[in-house]
Parts: structure tokens; C-alpha cells; sequence
């Protein structure tokens, strides 16, 4: 017996690495956890914090811009850039949230409330996709933008500072996004680059105003309502994935069974995978030799385990239950 890697258990819950179910009747069960990873959670809440101090500024900035160079294009991008802040904020909730530690309530932890987090992040980026959009439409039906005061440089040079700023915060988002697969993170991220989508179209429309085309104002802001809202469904589509168990891909299913098949004779009856937040839970069903004894079937086991969190480290949960099969 490994005593500082498990114990084994009649019933209940161990609180060491691994969490152990004996069933007498014939089959033995096994389920291990994983520790919380606190850097992830550190990261992310910096990188929000770095966003949501840009947002401010910037927020600042553009609407200081748009009034004073009688720009409403640029206004109108001032609050998409305060709508940056509360979603940074949700983010930084979210994430503290989800890396709780297990508790009574939630024994097999909170991390579906980073998905929560990334729901709550969609709704608002395509909604505010589709009032952008609104408003373009609006002023083409009704002919507002012919009579739309030409805009002052002020307003230009605030697309442009716009764009390189929320671009490059895209950019370092989505890059730690994906250093600790964080589902929130990455919809903050999308939420930079709808910002900065959003400051092209005010740049266009600014532009296209200052030479004499003012209708480019309100088509741009159409042709950005698409990008914004299909970003949303996008990101909405994955957060709901990680809360309704789908499976993983196929490629780490069949990378998680050739480490299985290496740790012994015995025969996968089933193997199921299913994404929980950010992580993954593995449920494996074998048939092994009956004649064996518990210490052995322990330790085939256990090195399953093993096998399963060292080939994927994303595997929160492993839980392998062993059926007896008689030669």
C-alpha cells in the first residue's frame, strides 16, 4: 500500500490525493483528484486587472474625445470600452469563484462557474454587437447621418490609440487564456478584440465623415455587429459544452486509453470522458484476472491513475472501477 498516495475506504470520502470505494460484492472502485492549480487563478486575475485598468483609461479618454470632437461614433465606442470593465470584473469573480476549493456543498469543486462567468461574458458582447447594429440600421433608415456634425481630428487619433491598445490586449489575454485554458479569460479576450473591432468601425465612419461620406459610419457599425455577436455565440456554444459533460475530442480519448493499455493485462470494458469547466473527468470500466488479490488489483489501479494524469494533466477526476473476469 502506497500510504501517502490513498487510502482505502468501506465508504465516504478520504481527503488524501486519491479517494478510494470498495464495493465487497465483487468489484473494486477507485476515484482520485487532483489538487486546485493556484497559479492559474493568479494569472488570470492579473491579466484582468491589466485589462480593466486599460479599460478605464481608455473609457476616459474616448469619451472625452467624442464630446469634444462632436463625434457620437466615438461616444458610442466610450461605453463599449466601460462594458470592457464590468466584463473584466465578472472574469476576475468568475475565476475566484471556480478555483474554491471542494467543499460539502460542492464536493467535486466549482469550476462550471467559470463557464457561468463566460455565459454571462457572451450575452454581454453580442448584445452589445446587436445595439451597435441597431444603431447603424437606425440612422441609415431614418437619414440621421446626413445631419450628423463633421467629427474633429481628436476623434480620429482616439480610433486609432483605440485599436492598438485593444488589440494588443487581445493579444496578451488570449496568450494566458490559453497558457491555463481559462473558458473566462478567453471570452475576456474576445471581448478586447469586439472593443477594437468597434473603434475600426468608429475609425471608418470618423474618416469617411471628415471627406465626406458620412453613411460609412453606420455601415460600419453593421459589418461590426457580425463579428461581435458571432464572437458571443461562439464563446456561449463553448461554455455550454463545459457545463453539459460533451465528451473531449477524440484525439485525447484515444491518447488517454493507449496510456491505460500500457499498465496491464485486463480488457477495457468502457471508457468515458467528460469536460467539467476547464477540466477533465475520465470514467473507466476493466476487466481483470478475479483470481487476483486486492493488493494487486490496487496497484493496476493505481497506475492507471497514474498513467492517466501524467499523458493529460487537464484530468481532475480519474475514477477506474475493475470488474472480476474469471478465465
Amino acid at each position: 500500500m502506497r500510504k501517502n498516495h490513498a487510502r482505502i475506504c468501506g465508504t465516504g470520502i478520504c481527503s488524501t490525493h486519491a479517494r478510494f470505494f470498495v464495493d465487497f460484492g465483487g468489484k473494486y472502485i477507485i476515484m482520485t483528484d487532483k489538487n486546485n492549480n493556484k497559479t492559474g487563478e493568479q494569472i488570470a486575475v492579473r491579466v484582468s486587472f491589466v485589462g480593466i485598468l486599460f479599460n478605464i483609461i481608455l473609457t476616459a479618454f474616448k469619451l472625452t474625445a467624442g464630446i469634444f470632437a462632436n463625434s457620437m461614433a466615438m461616444v458610442s465606442d466610450a461605453v463599449h470600452s466601460l462594458s470592457d470593465i464590468l466584463g473584466g470584473m465578472i472574469v476576475v469573480v468568475g475565476v475566484k469563484i471556480s478555483n474554491k476549493t471542494s467543499d460539502k456543498e460542492h464536493p467535486y469543486g466549482h469550476e462550471r462557474f467559470e463557464c457561468v462567468a463566460a455565459i454571462i461574458l457572451a450575452v454581454i458582447l453580442a448584445a452589445t454587437g446587436l445595439f451597435i447594429g441597431y444603431g447603424g440600421v437606425r440612422n441609415i433608415y431614418t437619414g440621421n447621418y446626413k445631419t450628423n456634425a463633421i467629427p474633429g481630428l481628436l476623434a480620429l487619433v482616439a480610433a486609432v490609440v483605440s485599436i492598438v491598445i485593444k488589440e494588443g490586449l487581445f493579444w496578451y489575454t488570449r496568450f494566458f487564456a490559453k497558457k491555463i485554458n481559462s473558458t473566462a479569460l478567453t471570452a475576456g479576450a474576445w471581448h478586447h478584440r469586439s472593443d477594437a473591432f468597434s473603434s475600426v468601425g468608429s475609425f471608418i465612419g470618423i474618416l469617411g465623415a471628415r471627406i465626406g461620406f458620412p453613411v460609412t459610419d453606420s455601415l460600419a457599425c453593421i459589418i461590426i455587429c457580425v463579428f461581435i455577436v458571432k464572437a458571443g455565440i461562439d464563446i456561449f456554444i463553448d461554455a455550454i459544452d463545459k457545463m453539459t459533460d460533451k465528451a473531449v475530442d477524440d484525439e485525447s480519448v484515444e491518447e488517454i486509453r493507449g496510456a491505460i493499455l500500457t499498465q496491464g493485462d485486463f480488457k477495457i470494458d468502457e471508457l468515458h470522458t467528460r469536460l467539467f469547466g476547464d477540466k477533465i473527468y475520465v470514467d473507466l470500466e476493466i476487466s481483470i484476472d478475479g483470481n487476483l488479490s486486492l493488493n494487486e488489483t490496487h496497484d493496476i489501479a493505481h497506475n492507471i491513475h497514474d498513467a492517466v494524469e501524467k499523458i493529460n494533466p487537464k484530468v481532475k477526476h480519474c475514477m477506474v472501477h475493475v470488474n472480476p473476469h474469471e478465465e
